[in-house]
């Protein structure tokens, strides 16, 4: 299209256009329709350096802009986390006795960190503990010895023991959950220390989501919210 043309159906278009160049510059449509309209002028047997390198940098800034969006939403996604974390902890250090802290894990704490169940673990001095100590509904789960074991396990006897584990599951462990387990479908799992005198103890944290926990994940805030249960129980304990 001439400048006369141009001029003649649409003169504030054009006007516009030499005032403010910036209008086509800072369209990717424009400029691809223009080299396009270009390109086709000259015909076939000519090929345009200037508008390939083009397109060659236009797939780049696409792809920084898209990296750039990504890492973006990671920084938002860890900045979330970690809020999340921090104020689950703040919870579940303001009971100040051992039932409110246990009722607190599986209600309040459960809450801040938008996952189905927290439980913690521990083992029994006998074989068949009383059960009145393992509430069916309740945050505390004592089992026999060696249940530990079996829980960071997942059943398996086989299977190499980590102090933090995540994975998916099909369902929860009836004996770690309760009547949450047939909710659970991913958990993380994260050894205590209770002390010189008692066997170790679990921290677990079962999701109804499969992908929220999830191996490769990583563990810093996990073992810090952990760590701080540990110390806790601990107290609690004596």
């Amino acid at each position: 299209m001439t400048t006369t043309q141009i001029g003649s159906a649409a003169p504030a278009l054009r006007d516009q256009l030499i005032s403010d160049p910036g209008i086509v510059l800072d369209d990717p449509d424009i400029l691809r329709a223009l080299v396009g309209a270009e390109e086709a002028a000259r015909g076939t047997n000519v090929r345009d350096m200037r508008g390939l390198a083009m397109q060659r940098l236009e797939s780049r800034l696409d792809a920084l802009e898209n990296q750039h969006q990504n890492v973006i939403a990671a920084a938002y996604y860890n900045v979330s986390t970690t809020s999340q974390v921090h104020r689950a902890i703040l919870t579940m250090i303001a009971p100040t006795d051992f039932d409110a802290f246990l009722e607190n894990l599986d209600t309040h704490v459960a809450d801040c960190l938008r996952i189905r169940a927290v439980r913690l673990v521990m083992e029994a001095e006998t074989e068949n503990p009383d059960s009145d100590l393992n509430p069916i509904s309740g945050a505390l789960s004592v089992l026999p010895a060696g249940g530990v074991a079996q829980v960071q396990s997942g059943g398996s006897t086989s299977a190499r023991r980590y102090p933090v584990i995540l994975r998916q599951v099909g369902s929860g462990a009836p004996r770690v959950y309760g009547t949450a387990a047939a909710d659970i479908r991913s958990e993380a799992v994260v050894q205590l220390n209770l002390g010189e005198t008692r066997a170790p103890g679990l921290l677990v944290l079962g999701a109804d989501d499969p992908g929220h926990f999830a191996p490769g994940q990583a563990t810093d805030l996990l073992e810090l919210f952990a760590r701080v249960c540990e110390r806790l129980v601990r107290g609690w304990l004596g």
